[in-house]
């Protein structure tokens, strides 16, 4: 999993960040309200756990509330020494997935999340997925546009399907790198470039609408829109 975790005391986010890579998985650290809400609502991630009381500004549960208003689907472990009932339940209702008290044992955090991105998947367990007139069909591995077949290789295909999952969102070639090779730096390639020329080659030539496209100086974007 890729995580992010927002919380302003440094000794439980460097508690969490050593648990949670021992356990295989990877966070991002934010330690105040406003950097956690630019980085929740900006990198993809597969789960966030959410410190309710931050300085800079916003805390736990206004972060929470924007993300959903927004559309953000992202599961949501809200973390809090507030152990409440009211307080559980204001956390809940403000959009948290889950509740979890401080002082906590490490296994019961992670078991929580666990479940958290269970659920997630389950209820994301859709078999195709479309961009305009662009269809991919996941258990067939098959792809159309316009209702004519695009043969991609494996590669292309892991490409075309993370866009699909992040259409109209500005995707950078660092997160392609990390999602789409599994590099956690920079190889000082062209390899990005390369794949996404030969992919907008075979999905968008001779189109009069093209869906792959470059934003200058961030990344790229899937999208139907004008």
């Amino acid at each position: 999993m890729k995580l992010l975790i927002v919380e302003d005391n440094e000794r439980v986010a460097l508690f969490l960040k050593k648990g949670l890579s021992e356990s295989g998985h990877t966070a991002d650290h934010a330690d105040n309200g406003r950097d956690g809400m630019f980085l929740a609502a900006s990198e993809p991630y597969d789960a966030i756990i959410m410190d309710r009381m931050l300085p800079g500004g916003i805390d736990g549960l206004a972060i929470v509330e924007t993300l959903r208003k927004t559309g953000n689907k992202t599961p949501i472990l809200i973390l809090s020494a507030l152990s409440g009932v009211d307080d559980r339940i204001k956390g809940l209702k403000s959009g948290g997935d889950d509740y979890l008290v401080k002082p906590f044992a490490f296994g019961e955090l992670l078991a929580r999340l666990d479940a958290l991105l269970r659920r997630s998947q389950d209820a994301r367990s859709e078999t195709t997925l479309a961009v305009g007139d662009l269809h991919m069909d996941l258990l067939s591995h098959k792809v159309t546009r316009a209702g004519k077949p695009v043969a991609l290789q494996p590669r292309e295909f892991k490409l075309l399907e993370y866009l699909m999952r992040h259409a109209n969102q500005v995707v950078t070639r660092t997160m392609l790198l990390e999602n789409i090779w599994d590099y956690h730096f920079d190889p000082q390639t062209n390899v990005v470039d390369v794949h996404v020329s030969k992919l907008r080659q075979k999905i968008d030539a001779g189109m009069e609408r093209q869906l792959l496209r470059t934003v200058r100086n961030a990344g790229y974007m899937l999208t139907a829109d004008d």
